[in-house]
Parts: C-alpha cells; structure tokens; sequence
C-alpha cells in the first residue's frame, strides 16, 4: 500500500529538520535555464505578491509595494546566482614558477548562504588549504568558489565537498582541505531557537588526509576557531 500524502509531508518534513543532503549536485531540473534571468524576475515578483497577500499584508502600503520585486531581484541576481553555470567565476591558475612546495591557506572567508530547507540564511567562514602540484590560482579566486557555492539554497556538508571539488579540478590536485563553521538561522531563529551554537563541516583530500598534514592544516586556522 503507498503512503499518504500526510506520511509523505511528514516524512519531507523530517529531512528538512535532520538537514540530509542527497547528492553532492545541487538538485536542478534539466530545464533550469529554459527561461530568461528577466522572465524569472518577473514570474516570482508575481508568486511573492501572492505570499504577502495571503499572509494578510497591504500591498498598496508606499512601504511594500516595491518588495515583490525587490525580493525577486535579490533572489535571482543576488542570494542565488551560484544557481546559474553562468556566473562561475573565472579560475584560471598558473604555473607555480617559484616551486612553492608547502601547504597555502586562506582563512577567515567570510561566508553567506541559506538553507534549501527553510530559505533561511547561513553565516559563517570558510577556511581553504591546498598544496600545489605544479600549479597555483590567485587568491581572490579561493574567495570568489567559496562565494559561487554559497550562492543557492544549501546544505553545508554539500557546499564543503563542492568547494573541495572545484580547488581539485581547477589546480589539478587531490591535496586539498575545507573548513566551515557556521551559523544557521533555521537553528537560531525557529525550531530549538538556540542563538549560540554553529555548525562545522570538514572536508579532506589527499595528502591532508595523513594526520601530520590535517594537524598542520588545523594550526594554521586554530587562532581563528578560539
């Protein structure tokens, strides 16, 4: 006999809360991009009208006239860009003529996302390692996978293995390691309402999986995690 659809609910219901990720891809449909970044604009623009009017509110009101619009914009151009191949950054890398043989970590990423479960912000930081194998990429451009990542509704164990896959494809390299910690506001704000604690996600590759080269990774950021 099949489930209800009450037991179906419920059972979405319970993923959302244990926040279980699926795959390492983010779950799109294969006609994710049939539509222009304009069309999608003015489509929600239409669907977040009906959610404030159903939530009761006055959309003549000079304060919130604008807001449909305003959310849609933000999430198309803003909060989820990452959706869209698109706006992926540039990552070109360079030949490492200097020989630098040791491990290079950029910490104290600053990090913004939202959970695909509630549409609720995630705040925290990234801190990135990895050790080169013949070739190296600007810095900035370590910042800018965190921030493509981050742009989509997530989950942090799958933004971590996606940040760790894109620095292993782009410098050709297994020796990589990522580091979030962060704070989720369906945590803070809802649920179990707790304003104190963050969630960490670690992610390690290659040689950072030996426990001398993990030590040295978490000295490295230790000041940071105190």
């Amino acid at each position: 006999m099949g489930k209800t659809s009450e037991e179906l609910l419920r059972e979405l219901e319970e993923m959302g809360e244990e926040h279980i990720m699926t795959s390492i891809a983010t779950p799109l449909r294969d006609d994710a991009f049939d539509i222009s970044d304009d069309e999608k604009i003015e489509l929600i623009q239409g669907y977040f009208e009906k959610i404030m009017h159903t939530l009761g509110l006055d959309l003549t009101d000079d304060s919130l006239k604008g807001t449909p619009k305003r959310v849609a914009k933000l999430f198309v151009n803003d909060l989820f860009k990452g959706l869209n191949e698109k706006n992926k950054p540039s990552l070109s890398t360079f030949e490492n003529k200097y020989d630098y043989k040791q491990m290079l970590v950029e910490k104290n990423i600053t990090l913004y996302s939202n959970c695909e479960h509630h549409f609720l912000p995630i705040v925290g930081k990234a801190h990135v390692a990895y050790i080169p194998n013949g070739r190296v990429i600007g810095l900035s451009k370590i910042n800018r996978i965190v921030d493509y990542y981050s742009r989509r509704p997530q989950v942090q164990e799958r933004l971590a293995l996606q940040i760790l896959d894109e620095m292993k494809r782009a410098l050709d390299t297994e020796d990589v390691a990522v580091y979030i910690d962060a704070e989720h506001m369906c945590v803070s704000s809802r649920g179990a309402s707790d304003q104190s604690s963050s969630t960490v996600t670690v992610e390690y590759s290659g040689k950072f999986q030996e426990e001398n080269t993990k030590n040295e990774f978490l000295t490295y950021i230790n000041d940071t995690l105190k």
